[in-house]
């Protein structure tokens, strides 16, 4: 089997907020080790380019900035950019960025990584390890990823407690690292769709935005991206520690139910890359499965 790209290509990635990016205003970041510059003219049209001889697709959508980052022997844009049909045209109400010193595989492992949030995000006002116990979920394949099935939401935390009667979440995650949560009551919605982009080999960024129907989200926001920053710490202290054992390069052992996920992203790349490569349909590798671990 060839070797699975790091970075995947002729697909959307996630760039940046809107709001970012002013009428007139200039930016410059680098993106899978590309160096580009983002501009928006008076008229609010985006443009990215990295050189005077290369235009970057562009398309703006929720409060999101997304580009498309080919591989240079094409144009062919293979699927829309990601977004919340739920919010129509609504910006997202709250957003928050990190970036991670580590390659954007070992960052899209943290994001889907079902064990790790019992033993990494343990705190009073979240949830402590007593509450461990054994998990069972429904995952059926979709679009370039895999979707964990609409079911009851178990562990109610404070805020989730005020959404409303019989909370039920979904959980979906697509190539190339994007994950979209939604959480529903009888009354209201709300989503957080966070974002993996590769900054170089070595760092990776990390943007997670909140869409809601609560008219009284304001109120809690500070607090909202209070727990944000400090789950997105607490991954980031745990992924430091990593790289000292990985900077070896040791064979990754991927193992049990709790692992699924990762084996399916790893799966999900390499059909993806030879799709691409051959010029050939992407086939699905994922089927409808039931997991189960500990968390």
């Amino acid at each position: 089997m060839a070797k699975i790209p790091l970075f995947l290509r002729n697909t959307w990635y996630y760039a940046l907020p809107s709001k970012q990016l002013k009428p007139g205003q200039i930016l410059s970041k680098t993106l899978l080790n590309e160096q580009i510059v983002f501009s928006r003219d008076r008229s609010g049209t985006v443009f990215a380019k990295k050189s005077e001889t290369k235009d970057y697709p562009i398309k703006e959508a929720q409060g999101n900035i997304w580009i498309y980052m080919s591989n240079d022997e094409t144009s062919l844009v293979l699927e829309d950019i990601p977004q919340i049909p739920e919010f129509a045209n609504q910006t997202h109400q709250a957003v928050e960025s990190i970036r991670f010193p580590c390659n954007v595989d070992h960052a899209v492992f943290g994001l889907i990584d079902p064990a790790h949030i019992a033993f990494v995000h343990q705190a009073w006002w979240w949830r402590s390890p007593q509450t461990l116990k054994e998990v069972i979920k429904t995952f059926e394949p979709s679009l370039y990823g895999f979707t964990m099935r609409k079911h009851p939401l178990e562990q109610q935390t404070f805020f989730y407690r005020l959404l409303g009667e019989n909370p039920q979440i979904e959980i979906s995650f697509r190539l190339p690292g994007i994950r979209i949560e939604k959480v529903s009551t009888e009354k209201h919605l709300v989503c957080n769709l966070t974002a993996i982009t590769p900054i170089s080999e070595t760092e990776t960024e990390e943007t997670t935005m909140f869409y809601t129907t609560l008219s009284w989200f304001p109120i809690l926001q500070p607090l909202l991206l209070w727990f944000t920053r400090s789950f997105l710490n607490q991954d980031k202290k745990i992924l430091l520690k990593q790289q000292i054992g990985l900077k070896y390069n040791p064979p990754l052992t991927l193992v049990g139910d709790a692992d699924a996920q990762a084996r399916w992203y790893y799966r999900l790349k390499a059909e993806f890359a030879r799709s691409q490569m051959q010029g050939a349909s992407f086939v699905h590798p994922i089927k409808e499965k039931t997991l189960r671990w500990r968390s």
